[in-house]
């Protein structure tokens, strides 16, 4: 990164880098080293079972020789962004004035690339810290269209991502989650402007938005459990690694063990 490039302006140069420009001035988020480790716990776990909720990941926690209180785990839940996948009352609500679109897809059957979009964020541990990760994926194909890291759940990495993959085609359906970033009217308003048919989960439901939560399982047991990145940048190159390996080489016994590469780029 070259901050006084004569020529390439610094948002073009995190727009090649796959990078959100809050990640240019990351610093290690401000965790200890015990909660660093039990949030290293917990991403494993949650990876594991992500129907336990902060009750079952204390006791579970208490099995590993750590004896936790429930309001520091569901306090560490809410920094990693995660929540048990069961419909439960008095949940989190979106931003305030957001729009709660219905879910489309119940019933429907996905038979064709550019039919339905979605997108997720997960975390992603290193060794001294954090960062978060959001991915635009095809459900047809599997393909990962655009992907941005952040060293916060701000809205703008998620945005930038959405951009990215509206450069590569246009959806029939576009399906998310109901998390404030998603809500947002600068989000909803990109989909909206394209006349893209706007799809939400249910809240504390998984499956449905089953394929990317596979996305994230794959990532993390195939890379990010098997590195301990010291840096965003290294983070940043296991990543997109992985996500070339995973749209050009990965096999899928679902597309007929093709490539999601192969079946993208068959579309017509």
């Amino acid at each position: 990164m070259d901050r006084d490039h004569a020529e390439i302006s610094v948002r073009r140069q995190c727009e090649l880098l796959g990078v959100s420009r809050s990640g240019l001035y990351y610093e290690p988020l401000g965790e200890g080293e015990e909660n660093l480790a039990l949030m290293r716990l917990l991403d494993e776990q949650y990876t594991r079972a992500p129907f336990y909720g902060s009750r079952r990941m204390v006791a579970w926690l208490g099995t590993k020789g750590f004896e936790v209180n429930r309001k520091r785990v569901s306090r560490l839940m809410t920094v990693m962004g995660i929540e048990a996948v069961y419909p439960k009352p008095k949940l989190s609500l979106p931003g305030e004035g957001h729009k709660i679109y219905p879910y489309l897809l119940r019933g429907v059957g996905v038979d064709r690339v550019n039919q339905v979009w979605s997108t997720d964020i997960t975390y992603i541990r290193m060794s001294q810290g954090f960062v978060y990760l959001v991915a635009v994926m095809d459900w047809f194909s599997r393909y990962v269209l655009s992907w941005r890291l952040s060293a916060s759940l701000e809205l703008d990495f998620c945005v930038e991502a959405l951009q990215c993959a509206l450069r590569r085609g246009r959806p029939e359906i576009f399906n998310t989650d109901q998390g404030s970033q998603f809500t947002s009217e600068k989000f909803t308003g990109e989909l909206v402007a394209r006349e893209i048919a706007v799809s939400m989960d249910g809240r504390g439901r998984c499956m449905d938005n089953i394929f990317i939560e596979r996305l994230w399982r794959s990532l993390k047991y195939e890379e990010v459990y098997l590195k301990d990145y010291e840096s965003v940048a290294e983070a940043r190159a296991g990543i997109e690694r992985y996500f070339r390996f995973y749209n050009q080489d990965r096999l899928h016994q679902s597309l007929q063990y093709r490539t999601p590469a192969a079946v993208w780029l068959a579309r017509g």
